[in-house]
């Protein structure tokens, strides 16, 4: 057999496979009951300094 062929059959059979559970896991992660804590904060960065805006431009210096 030449080298296509395994390569084909393996993509076929257990690639198949293997990248099933990779995305199954993927969601489980991303859906996991500890993870919405996690997404929320991340989701509130921008609102974070609502008191003090930053300064225009992009600039990090306070004008």
């Amino acid at each position: 057999m030449d080298t296509y062929s395994i390569l084909r059959q393996f993509a076929d059979s257990w690639m198949l496979i293997a990248l099933f559970a990779f995305f199954v896991g993927v969601v489980v992660f991303a859906f996991r009951p500890g993870s919405s804590k996690v997404y929320k904060d991340v989701a509130d960065i921008p609102f974070r300094h609502e008191d003090k805006p930053a300064a225009r431009g992009g600039d990090a210096k306070e004008a």
